[in-house]
């Protein structure tokens, strides 16, 4: 199979190949790492692939499931795969290898899925650009000098640029819809709870953090999540269980709904006019598609600045118990020479926030999740831009981070990031679709829409109302796999 060819199709579309007989595992795996040969050296999204003779899940056989025979990337955190590196984006890690599959990895495995790889992450995920000093910059395939986002930037840049369809990617302050918007992908972040952390970890950034993928079409995220899905023994969350996989719910319409509009942040970073323009625009499709559509403002349950004290509390005091356990595991230093200057900063100020300071974080996440439930009462939908603005010039997020203590850094991803992190912090569902772009750069511009605790189902019927109305799977951006030529075979 040609990489041109290969890249013609989503996860589900080729897993459907395989099943019947026209292509081989063995060739979809040999089209994937020719794009990774192809591209990756123009946007340094994989950071190592490996070979695949694992034995394959009860059902990885063609056919046997949705995904079977697919290739696809682990982010470098979030997930362990027994005697591969896992570094965590940090020198602090560097050629760490898990001892054990983590449950995820042993759902992706059973999913029949063909992981061949790791992408790229900023250090222990702590950043919305994905820049680490271990293996440099991942570049956006639509502009290489810009950023792909974070933390999840390594995966949606490798989607974006066409090696793989869909790619492992985690979020825990938007850091799956951050890249997705950036990079022109769909990627929901599903309901704390949904998907299991264990075992090595109950919760992460006190349940902040959720597990989810970017892909190209709303069907891949489906399919992936129905096998994703699914509480593990002592997981201290639980989401109830669908009443139909996600991917029967892609189908079906969603009826009309009531959907609230968010176009300014909460915190006071203004919408820039590309981005503003586009809302309209998604405002004008949503009406068109008989939706109920309406301005509003939403009340966060807290004031901006105390949002910011407490997620920078949350984020720091894990972040310092973290990198305390690795360092003592793997016999390393915590200074300048294992960490980056943003990451150190959050180590310190971590130390210094008391029990009851941290307790007060969480009831602060306790304040925000009653507060955005509330909304959620009278309105289905609430949809805000992912991004205020575009895409960010590499360097950009760098820019002065040597002075910035641990507050500050969480302060300016907050305010780069506005609409994103409330929904982590409430544990609810939000997705950033690519509806439309920029009209002077072509950039790809994300629209995020989220729903009550555990309607992901709701979210994947409108994602494919809306994906149906408006396409954009057959956009590609300037580096792309399918402008290769080449020819590949399977290897032995």
């Amino acid at each position: 199979m040609r990489v041109s060819e290969y890249v013609r199709f989503d996860a589900v579309g080729l897993a459907e190949l395989v099943a019947r007989g026209e292509v081989s595992p063995a060739e979809l795996e040999a089209a994937a790492r020719e794009a990774v040969q192809a591209v990756n050296p123009r946007i340094n999204a994989v950071v190592e692939t490996w070979p695949t003779d694992d034995g394959p899940g009860p059902d990885a056989r063609p056919g046997g499931a949705p995904l079977a025979g697919v290739p696809f990337l682990i982010k470098d955190i979030g997930v362990a795969m027994a005697g591969r590196r896992t570094e965590l984006g940090s020198r602090l890690a560097a050629g760490h290898v898990a001892g054990a599959d983590s449950a995820l990895m042993r759902r992706l495995r059973d999913a029949g899925l063909v992981t061949f790889g790791r992408t790229a992450t900023p250090e222990l995920a702590y950043s919305i650009t994905t820049e680490p000093v271990l293996y440099g910059a991942t570049r956006n395939p639509w502009s290489p000098e810009r950023s792909a986002g974070g933390s999840s930037g390594g995966s949606a840049a490798a989607v974006a640029a066409g090696v793989v369809p869909i790619a492992h990617a985690t979020d825990a302050a938007g850091s799956l819809r951050i890249p997705a918007a950036c990079t022109g992908l769909f990627g929901l972040k599903p309901t704390r709870g949904r998907v299991s952390m264990g075992p090595d970890a109950d919760e992460t950034f006190s349940g902040l953090a959720v597990q989810g993928s970017v892909s190209r079409t709303v069907r891949d995220s489906a399919a992936l999540l129905d096998r994703m899905r699914g509480p593990e023994p002592g997981d201290p969350y639980f989401a109830q269980q669908p009443s139909r996989p996600y991917a029967e719910e892609v189908t079906r319409e969603p009826g009309s709904l009531r959907i609230g509009v968010l176009p300014q942040a909460w915190g006071g970073r203004r919408t820039t006019a590309p981005v503003a323009d586009a809302l309209a625009r998604t405002v004008r499709l949503l009406e068109a598609l008989g939706h109920r559509v309406e301005e509003v403002t939403v009340d966060l349950g807290a004031g901006w600045e105390e949002f910011v004290l407490a997620t920078a509390r949350l984020f720091t005091v894990h972040l310092a118990a973290s990198v305390d356990a690795l360092a003592a595991a793997l016999g390393r230093p915590v200074d300048s020479s294992t960490l980056e200057p943003a990451t150190l900063a959050g180590c310190h100020y971590g130390q210094q926030v008391s029990g009851a300071r941290f307790v007060d974080a969480l009831a602060v996440r306790n304040r925000v999740a009653r507060s955005l439930a509330r909304y959620f009462d009278t309105h289905d939908v609430l949809l805000t831009p992912t991004l205020p603005e575009l895409p960010m010039p590499l360097g950009t997020y760098a820019e002065g981070a040597a002075a910035l203590d641990g507050l500050g850094w969480i302060d300016r991803l907050n305010d780069r990031s506005p609409f994103t992190m409330a929904f982590n912090v409430a544990g609810t569902p939000a997705m950033s679709v690519p509806l439309t772009a920029d009209t002077e750069t072509g950039l790809p511009i994300g629209m995020q829409f989220a729903a009550g605790y555990g309607l992901e189902s709701r979210l994947f019927r409108l994602a494919g109302q809306l994906e149906q109305a408006s396409p954009w799977s057959d956009r590609t951006p300037v580096v792309w796999a399918g402008d290769h030529t080449g020819t590949v075979t399977p290897t032995e």
